[in-house]
């Protein structure tokens, strides 16, 4: 059956309210990107950067580890001697947007000595064999312990002047078979002599008796994850728990344990990631 034009039309409109024409709406704002991290220092094996995160960050993670952050945004980040050629960023903003950054980690030519005639290890000692065990604990108890030490936020100074007889990350190899590597910086000195403190910190581990390797045994927090030890030492001046300032004397050379002669061995770590002090403090004067 023939049916009209207007016939058509009221049967497709029928039951139908008049629909209102529809007034464009304005295209939903784009979030801005999180701006990247700054960050100051040396992204190198055995080095340190001091980083600071935009505002509105709520969290900034390491190869999927999270690293502590200050109210202000400030924090840490250390690279072992043997860190992989590149580390991922990533900073989380309060709205849950996400930042990733890659950071290329240059390596480094270690000093490397072989010794194809000595063997890796000497004859075991049964005395070292009893001592040792409790001296590993007490280092490791006390890089374990939190303090409220800022000297992280300092630069670095030397805690003693001298030749460097001594570099970090230097290696033997054993007939084949590497040795450990050296985890701090030597630096020749005569018995005696003034060390200061490197950067504000609180005192975590004073040994009052001499260890096997490192002697008089100092340990300093610094904060943030951040520790020196000063081996070797004539004596110690301060005591667990003192909190000292930049610069303050805090022991003496000298070459109590495992030493030939006189030296200070300088050690820092970031979270058990062993760092190079001539790299993070710079050039001595």
């Amino acid at each position: 059956m023939r049916m009209g034009g207007g016939i058509v039309l009221a049967w497709l409109t029928a039951g139908l309210a008049p629909v209102a024409a529809m007034a464009p709406q304005a295209a939903a704002p784009i979030a801005a990107p999180l701006p990247p991290i700054r960050w100051t220092g040396q992204l190198s094996q055995g080095g340190l950067i001091r980083g600071q995160a935009p505002a509105g960050t709520v969290s900034v993670a390491l190869d999927g580890q999270e690293i502590p952050m200050t109210p202000d945004g400030a924090f840490l980040i250390g690279f072992d001697r043997d860190a992989g050629p590149s580390a991922q960023l990533v900073t989380t903003g309060s709205d849950g947007r996400q930042l990733h950054q890659t950071l290329t980690i240059a390596p480094r030519a270690w000093r490397i000595e072989r010794l194809d005639r000595l063997p890796k290890y000497p004859v075991p000692d049964p005395e070292f064999q009893r001592l040792r065990p409790p001296e590993l604990e007490q280092i490791r108890a006390a890089r374990a312990q939190e303090t409220d030490a800022t000297g992280w936020r300092q630069t670095l100074q030397w805690p003693v002047k001298g030749r460097i007889s001594g570099l970090f990350g230097a290696q033997r190899i054993y007939r084949g078979e590497p040795g450990s590597y050296h985890s701090g910086t030597d630096i020749a000195a005569t018995t005696g002599t003034v060390v200061r403190a490197p950067a504000d910190g609180v005192v975590i581990l004073a040994a009052d008796q001499p260890f096997t390797l490192e002697g008089h045994l100092l340990m300093l927090d610094h904060g943030q994850g951040l520790n020196s030890a000063f081996l070797h030492l004539s004596r110690i001046d301060v005591r667990p728990g003192e909190h000292v300032h930049q610069g303050q004397p805090i022991g003496a050379v000298g070459a109590t344990g495992r030493a030939t002669g006189p030296h200070l061995h300088w050690s820092l770590q970031w979270r058990g990631r062993k760092l190079d002090p001539l790299l993070v403090t710079g050039p001595m004067g």
